[in-house]
């Protein structure tokens, strides 16, 4: 019969693979017994701290199993948790990737005091008043009318973009860069073509559509862009 947990090493350290077709009780003492073992073979030898990656496959543990698991380990002073993988996602997780993946079309008015936050990327139709704030934790496409703050990336990815007419809102951000326009030169040169974006000094900065692939190249291609030069 076999083990039911099986070491495995690689290039990037040590993997531990919990069988997915194991009942939970086998799992946890095959995992007492590789650890036993190990235990004994690296006493002679007094090596550091040994960091393993956890992998279940198509079994998915719960907080309480990952609890448990952490608790075995808490037995061997000499061996530790990396991280716990899966193959699968909870509805959760699955729900929160599909969101990033989807453009959400919002038309509405944000109005003074009032904070509107997404998940995804957003086409924006509606209106921000002064004092009114729109966070976006992906890219941000606007069409609307920006009189309040808006920001792309929320809170703190500064690889994502706006797109559109800016020059009238009070404060625009990405990631955690953030630029007030009334005291920029450049709000005047913005217009319905304009990129802000964070460059590689990771301060905002402004650019037009047709540059994109020099501004943002995986966007580009993300949106099935072709390079002609």
């Amino acid at each position: 019969m076999a083990e039911a947990a099986v070491l495995k090493g690689s290039n990037d350290g040590y993997e531990i693979i919990l069988s997915d077709r194991a009942a939970y009780d086998d799992i946890f003492k095959s995992l007492v017994k590789l650890l036993d073992n190990l235990k004994t073979q690296t006493a002679s030898t007094k090596p550091q701290k040994i960091a393993f990656e956890i992998t279940t496959g198509s079994r998915l543990f719960n907080s309480d199993e990952r609890s448990e698991i952490e608790k075995v380990f808490a037995n061997y002073p000499d061996f530790s948790i990396h991280r716990i993988n899966s193959d699968v996602v909870t509805k959760e997780e699955s729900k929160r990737i599909i969101e990033q993946q989807t453009v959400h079309i919002l038309d509405k008015t944000i109005r003074n005091g009032q904070v509107e936050t997404v998940t995804g990327d957003v086409l924006f139709l509606g209106n921000v008043h002064e004092g009114g704030k729109l966070f976006v934790s992906g890219n941000l496409f606007v069409l609307g009318q920006v009189d309040g703050i808006i920001q792309a990336g929320y809170p703190n990815m500064e690889d994502k973009l706006i797109i559109g007419d800016v020059h009238n809102a009070q404060q625009v951000r990405i990631g955690e860069q953030f630029e007030i326009l009334d005291d920029s030169p450049k709000s005047d040169k913005i217009n319905e073509s304009t990129v802000s974006y964070v460059n590689d000094l990771h301060l905002l900065d402004y650019g037009e559509v047709e540059d994109l692939n020099e501004i943002n190249p995986k966007f580009f291609n993300q949106i099935g862009g072709v390079n002609n030069g």
